[in-house]
């Protein structure tokens, strides 16, 4: 287990879905082995496996059915340390009636829509979205930003300088290009780097707003190894620093990449080098504060 100064890493991002409880438009049998349910004591057994002390949820369907599928584990484990549900954000009211209801959950932490999923560019910026992200702010919830490379990343920015009091959660650094090598002047590789340099722009863009956060998380691939993380999370770290920068394992996308040890492998390689407050921040602290987990 990395060293976070005397107490366990804290998984800023793990997902849990019941295939009876909400449809997860997004997931199919194109899928393999995700393509099934996935348990709370599936999750307990990785994370004591890799030394992690616990967990943050994640929606993964934009629906109450899977928001409430994750406050009821959580009310049930331990290891449960917080939930980052969905909200109906483009309909006030619904906005407010749910978020009475998520509030009632001491370990409701935050909110989260899949931008990626839904087709409506412009989604950050409706009148009614931006009506219930000031009220998120109002009550000192963050809000996660789903995989918003290409098309979010520069609105997320947007957001995060017109509404300054709400803190904006960048998950999965945006979901950088990878940088493909090859032989210096090759097409592939000039693209490759073209692209990675853009959304490195837009990253430090985004980091230039004090309340917007990012998660290391979510960048594992085929070829997911130290080198392949590196360029991203060397990107990330000089952007934010480290206090701003938060580890999620982003289990069970992880066992395409070879399971949820050997990921946290190479999330604690690339932390292994900075001092220990850094590893603190990125390993445990900057997730604890910025959902205001309770520890204890």
């Amino acid at each position: 287990m990395t060293d976070t100064g005397g107490r366990g890493p804290i998984d800023a991002h793990l997902h849990l879905w019941d295939l009876a409880v909400s449809d997860y438009a997004w997931l199919g049998p194109q899928h393999g082995d995700l393509f099934r349910s996935w348990t709370a004591g599936e999750a307990a057994v990785e994370l004591v496996g890799a030394g992690v002390a616990g967990a943050v949820l994640v929606q993964a369907e934009d629906s109450r059915a899977d928001t409430r599928h994750l406050l009821r584990i959580a009310a049930e484990q331990e290891w449960v340390l917080g939930v980052v549900g969905w909200l109906q954000l483009d309909n006030i009211a619904a906005t407010a009636h749910d978020l009475d209801e998520w509030a009632a959950h001491p370990k409701f932490v935050g909110v989260r829509h899949l931008l990626n999923d839904d087709p409506r560019a412009d989604f950050l910026e409706l009148p009614a979205v931006r009506a219930g992200l000031a009220e998120l702010a109002r009550r000192g919830l963050p809000f996660d930003v789903h995989d918003a490379w290409p098309r979010h990343l520069d609105r997320a920015a947007a957001l995060a300088g017109d509404l300054p009091e709400l803190t904006v959660v960048l998950d999965h650094l945006g979901k950088p290009p990878p940088r493909v090598g090859g032989p210096a002047g090759a097409a592939g590789a000039a693209e490759s780097a073209a692209e990675f340099d853009d959304w490195r722009a837009a990253l430090t863009r985004l980091a230039r707003h004090p309340l917007a956060v990012a998660k290391v998380s979510g960048l594992q691939g085929p070829a997911f190894s130290v080198d392949t993380a590196r360029p991203a999370f060397d990107a990330a770290l000089e952007a934010f620093g480290a206090d701003r920068l938060m580890w999620g394992g982003d289990w069970p996308l992880t066992v395409q990449a070879g399971g949820y040890g050997p990921a946290f492998a190479v999330y604690s390689a690339l932390v292994a080098e900075l001092s220990p407050t850094e590893r603190h921040s990125i390993l445990r602290g900057t997730a604890t504060r910025v959902y205001r987990l309770s520890t204890d």
